[in-house]
């Protein structure tokens, strides 16, 4: 139960940090075109150091899933 409710902080974290780096544009506070006012800098670095940091967190929690998972299966056939 834990690792799910984990898991999807992570997904949320990294769903919340794309829409950051997307709002400017999508919402219109960046007019296109124009040189980014520091909203948008702020967004863009903010939201793509969340969605990364958030990313890279699920990439570790599926690769030690995975090892837990061949190690189970190693000592199953043992």
């Amino acid at each position: 139960m834990k690792a799910k409710l984990g898991v999807s902080a992570l997904v949320l974290l990294f769903l919340g940090g794309l829409w950051l780096v997307v709002a400017p544009f999508a919402v219109g506070y960046q007019p296109r075109g124009a040189i980014y006012v520091d909203a948008t800098i702020n967004d863009l670095w903010v939201g793509g150091s969340v969605a990364a940091l958030a990313f890279v967190s699920l990439v570790i929690y599926a690769a030690d899933a995975l090892r837990e998972l061949a190690h189970r299966g190693k000592h199953a056939d043992a």
